[in-house]
């Protein structure tokens, strides 16, 4: 199977990105780029003190994300297909949930530049779940820098992500309750998942694996 595009694969903290990501990378023979998420030397700091050292690790991601785009503008010369982890926009949704006023307004004027060069996905797949699958996925994977990220905080990004993609318009996107779904375990749920991007959906798609039912709009 074949896939021609960038695909783009979203999400709250822990709610399994990269390794959905990667199946896919390897099914659609495509490019795998990662989110620099371990290159960051503020992240360790963020989680211990948000207020401090937010502005320094959102800045960070930002530019490190940005020096990362020209790999899906210009694709590369042995896949015609490439999958993210992360969606270069959002990196607005943790901004205004951790930045100061002030903060934002400054932060806004680099990203607003750096945005106009950003082109979106050809599909985006934004994967949720609740706080329950979030908190013991990040305490399964027992990164240190993630011990300080509590209850509270995932359920705000968890609002903050539900706002953004109920108002995105990019590009197709699917949207996947992932605390019902195993795709390493399940290959049926997976195939199935292929088989809808192969298909090169055309608007939002709600994808339930509870029932295998597909609802649209």
């Amino acid at each position: 199977m074949s896939y021609n595009g960038h695909i783009a694969v979203e999400g709250p903290i822990g709610v399994g990105k990269t390794t959905l990501a990667e199946l896919l990378a390897e099914r659609l023979n495509g490019k795998l780029i990662r989110e620099p998420v371990d290159d960051n030397p503020y992240l360790a700091d963020f989680y211990k003190n948000r207020e401090r050292f937010a502005f320094q690790t959102q800045i960070f991601f930002l530019m490190n994300r940005y020096s990362r785009q020209e790999q899906f503008a210009y694709g590369d010369l042995f896949s015609a297909c490439s999958i993210s982890d992360y969606l270069f926009a959002k990196d607005r949704i943790f901004a205004r949930i951790n930045l100061t006023e002030k903060e934002f307004v400054l932060y806004d004027k680099v990203s607003s530049a750096l945005e106009r060069n950003a082109p979106p996905p050809d599909l985006a797949i934004y994967l949720t779940a609740d706080v329950d699958f979030l908190m013991r996925r990040i305490k399964k994977r027992g990164r240190p820098y993630e011990k300080g990220i509590d209850r509270k905080y995932l359920e705000t990004l968890i609002e903050a992500y539900s706002g953004y993609f109920f108002h995105y318009s990019d590009s197709p996107l699917l949207v996947i309750k992932a605390d019902n779904v195993d795709f390493i375990r399940d290959s049926e749920k997976f195939s199935y998942l292929i088989d809808k991007i192969i298909s090169k959906p055309s608007r939002t798609e709600y994808i339930s694996f509870d029932s295998l039912a597909i609802d649209g709009k």
